[in-house]
């Protein structure tokens, strides 16, 4: 009995080590940080700066990984898809969970299958014109845009329902102002026509690109679209600082997410990891490079609040504008 009782408890030993092995095995897998946009645009940019330093806060490897198609929705619904065990994370933005349902009839998710763990970065909207429209300033194109109502004047966004397209249908109701919408399969056709004349303005992100053509006199920027000035366009007024837009706000946000079912401490890790990298001077640094502010730091309880307050509000909008899924 004796030696069965040590042979018993030898086997215990080992079956717990075997069942420890096995826990640090799984939690040495690396991390999956999807990317709903091919490589090489701003939102691969973010995942490129964040991958690294948040890997080493969790102390796993992160990878990223590049899936476009269908406005986004489709590396959303990989995600969905996948365990709920915090190792697919979502790089998510109101593009793809809260507009991308409203404005395609095909995509079946929605903005409550998500968690926000955090918010990582805000891009700069800004208004941009072609360089011989009539106006200079956010009032000014207004003010044209209502005089022109038997030749409206054109607009560029990236499809029906993108962020863009809704911020400009918002303003024109705001303001009583006709406008015809030229949609495009990405920002850089627009802001290659932009500086051809081919369309009258737009609200893209801003970017280096955008930059050089404004240097060159190419195109125009007219106003930024936030509610203060951002440090990275201190001499670039708001909209709202004229007349006819004093409570018109945006930003272009993205986030890091998960599955809603994601069980709270793995939530809580990712949020920690990510609260981290955001306070990394060169992580933020170079998010500036990007044209991009890093998130201010949000408790669990505040990013949620957060992801809801902008989940009704493009929602409401989408419903003001009678956006209709297609």
């Amino acid at each position: 009995m004796v030696g069965f009782d040590r042979g018993r408890r030898a086997f215990m030993v080992m079956a717990a080590a075997a069942l420890c092995g096995t826990a640090a095995q799984a939690d040495d897998k690396a991390v999956t940080l999807m990317v709903p946009y091919p490589a090489g645009g701003p939102s691969d940019a973010i995942a490129r700066i964040v991958n690294a330093p948040l890997g080493k806060a969790l102390g796993q490897q992160v990878i990223v990984d590049n899936l476009g198609g269908v406005s986004g929705a489709l590396a959303a619904q990989k995600v969905l898809a996948a365990p709920a065990d915090g190792r697919m994370l979502f790089q998510g933005s109101p593009n793809e969970v809260i507009l991308s349902p409203l404005a395609n009839a095909a995509v079946k998710l929605k903005a409550e299958d998500f968690t926000l763990v955090h918010p990582i970065g805000n891009a700069v909207l800004v208004l941009v014109a072609r360089k011989d429209l009539p106006a200079g300033s956010a009032d000014e194109l207004i003010e044209l845009a209502r005089k022109s109502k038997g030749k409206p004047l054109t607009y560029g966004s990236v499809g029906i329902g993108s962020l863009y397209h809704l911020v400009v249908e918002d303003a024109a109701r705001q303001t009583g102002a006709v406008l015809q919408h030229v949609p495009y399969k990405g920002n850089a056709p627009v802001l290659q026509d932009l500086g051809g004349g081919m369309v009258d303005f737009a609200v893209l992100v801003y970017s280096a690109a955008m930059s050089a053509l404004a240097e060159q006199g190419k195109l125009k920027v007219l106003g930024q679209l936030g509610s203060q000035r951002s440090e990275l366009l201190p001499n670039v007024p708001t909209v709202a600082e004229g007349r006819l837009l004093r409570n018109f706000s945006y930003t272009i946000w993205s986030g890091l997410m998960v599955r809603k079912d994601t069980p709270a401490p793995v939530v809580q890790r990712l949020h920690q990891a990510m609260t981290t990298v955001l306070q990394d001077a060169q992580v933020r640094s170079q998010l500036a490079a990007q044209s991009q502010t890093a998130a201010p730091a949000m408790s669990l309880a505040e990013s949620a609040k957060f992801f809801e307050a902008e989940t009704a509000r493009y929602r409401r909008i989408a419903r003001d504008i009678k956006l209709q899924a297609q």
